[in-house]
């Protein structure tokens, strides 16, 4: 007995040893951790098991039959963080530059397909060089696999991707279908193809960072939701936002214990919105004064900075967060705008997250660019994100409100639950100037008469007393009681049901 198990823990602590000294020394040259690193950094101590520790390739093509690893190039298993069940697998780049194999493929499945029977959320950390070339079309294969894998779960258990090195080729295409994308700065960067074949192709000469890096996909592609400075900032960042969500679509988030009570006024509130009505405020300010403890988790912060969203806490249980910045283009919503809010509020449907709108949207962005950018089925992804979403939906109304894009914004009209305005709510089809310059086109050379008519459609449109009279408005609210108003809301609609009518799937405008 004693032998075999010499022969066990040696075994171990090769397949531990990876690529071996020489590739992590190399892995931490470029200030990157290896990928039994990464895990201890992610899971709670001690609450690692793992699975496949010696598979091994089957390729015996190019010399590869004398060229095995234990492990084959991946970590797999299960853990705890923060005490809550999480399946993992992280990509070791020390053996054969983390390439995928068929095995390879065939652990990453296997997490995959228990953590969707227990309802368990999915992290992967990529740091790989892509498909194994030496293994053709079976390394192929592995990737659709774990495409399919993808979209099984996807709307059953939250997929997060770390990336954390390469990712190119097909290999993207898995980050790409999970939930959410977090990028390294400076080491870990994402493209189909690369600048060589890019310089090839198209005669572009472009660095690898330029084409795919961490600030590439956060602020001009949308493709990540995060970038960090290194992998430990990363890892860290991980574990907080993880308790933000449910383990499954079967539960809901965890609930956290505040201090901060439910009822607690914000008298600086009711000084947040400037006189001037075409004079921007900061948005954020009024979500952190709002949530517990003022601790909003935004994602996607400089991508699409007109819209805002992000994880919060009300009276202990997650929200999601989705905001118009007048900080930005005035807080009119565009195609880029459109898709990051639409992509989160269906996210927050599929794991009952309540979400909550703070509305100030004087319409969609105008112009060429975006008509011809599709801006009409781009704006739609956003209104269909909101009517079919049946979790509880709260809005709040606190300035400009006009034209469709009233109506995108989680209006009482797509099901809105509870929906409130500030007293300096302005709900209209436009604004007073462009309505009366329309409504009184003959007046035009008649500047006293304008104005006149402007103020005139002020008094009658530009208050939240019409929609209020209607029901479009539940409530109009003084800002300092917006948390209280809002914490009430969310209590009363814990039980919410509804569903929607049966369907093998919808057909959101893509």
């Amino acid at each position: 007995m004693k032998d075999v198990i010499g022969e066990l823990e040696e075994r171990r602590a090769q397949a531990s040893m990876g690529g071996g000294e020489k590739r992590i020394a190399a892995q931490h040259a470029k200030g990157k951790l290896t990928a039994r690193e990464r895990l201890d950094l992610l899971l709670d101590a001690g609450s690692f098991e793992e699975w496949d520790m010696f598979v091994e390739h089957r390729c015996n093509d190019f010399g590869m039959a004398d060229q095995k690893v234990p492990g084959d190039g991946v970590v797999t298993g299960w853990g705890t963080v923060n005490g809550r069940l999480v399946f993992v697998f992280s990509q070791d780049f020390t053996v054969f530059g983390g390439s995928l194999s068929e095995p390879h493929a065939e652990k990453i499945c296997k997490i995959m397909e228990r953590a969707m029977q227990v309802g368990a959320p999915v992290i992967g950390i990529n740091d790989s060089g892509g498909a194994r070339i030496q293994e053709g079309v079976a390394s192929l294969a592995g990737y659709a696999e774990v495409f399919q894998r993808n979209v099984l779960a996807s709307g059953v258990v939250p997929q997060i991707s770390m990336v954390m090195g390469p990712c190119a080729g097909g290999a993207v295409y898995s980050p790409a279908m999970t939930d959410f994308i977090f990028m390294v700065k400076d080491s870990s960067y994402m493209f189909v193809t690369g600048p060589d074949v890019v310089k090839t192709v198209t005669h572009e000469v472009v660095t690898h960072e330029q084409l795919g890096g961490a600030i590439t996909h956060t602020t001009r592609s949308g493709v990540a939701d995060l970038a960090f400075e290194n992998d430990v900032e990363a890892i860290a960042e991980l574990r907080r936002f993880i308790d933000f969500l449910p383990a499954s679509n079967r539960e809901k988030a965890p609930v956290l214990a505040t201090q901060d009570p439910a009822d607690r006024m914000e008298p600086s509130l009711d000084n947040l919105i400037p006189d001037n009505p075409n004079k921007p405020y900061d948005i954020k300010e009024l979500i952190e004064k709002v949530v517990d403890e003022g601790h909003f988790f935004e994602l996607q912060p400089a991508y699409a900075g007109n819209i805002v969203i992000g994880f919060a806490r009300m009276e202990g249980h997650t929200v999601g967060i989705v905001a118009n910045q007048p900080m930005v283009l005035a807080g009119c919503l565009d195609i880029d705008a459109s898709k990051k809010a639409a992509r989160f509020v269906r996210f927050c449907d599929c794991f009952n997250i309540p979400i909550v709108t703070f509305v100030d949207v004087p319409g969609f962005l105008p112009g060429t660019t975006q008509e011809y950018g599709g801006i009409i089925k781009h704006g739609a992804k956003l209104l269909f994100a909101y009517a079919e979403a049946t979790v509880p939906k709260v809005t709040v109304i606190t300035r400009k409100a006009y034209g469709g894009a009233y109506d995108v914004m989680s209006s009482k009209h797509i099901r809105g639950d509870v929906n409130y305005a500030w007293p300096t709510a302005e709900i209209a089809v436009m604004g007073p100037k462009g309505a009366v310059e329309i409504i009184f086109r003959g007046d035009l050379d008649d500047p006293a008469k304008i104005e006149a008519r402007t103020q005139e459609y002020k008094t009658r449109f530009a208050n939240p007393f019409v929609a209020a009279q209607r029901g479009f408005v539940d409530e109009v609210i003084r800002p300092h009681n917006t948390r209280k108003r809002v914490c009430g809301a969310l209590r009363m609609l814990r039980g919410k049901e509804l569903q929607n009518p049966w369907k093998k799937h919808d057909n959101i405008p893509l």
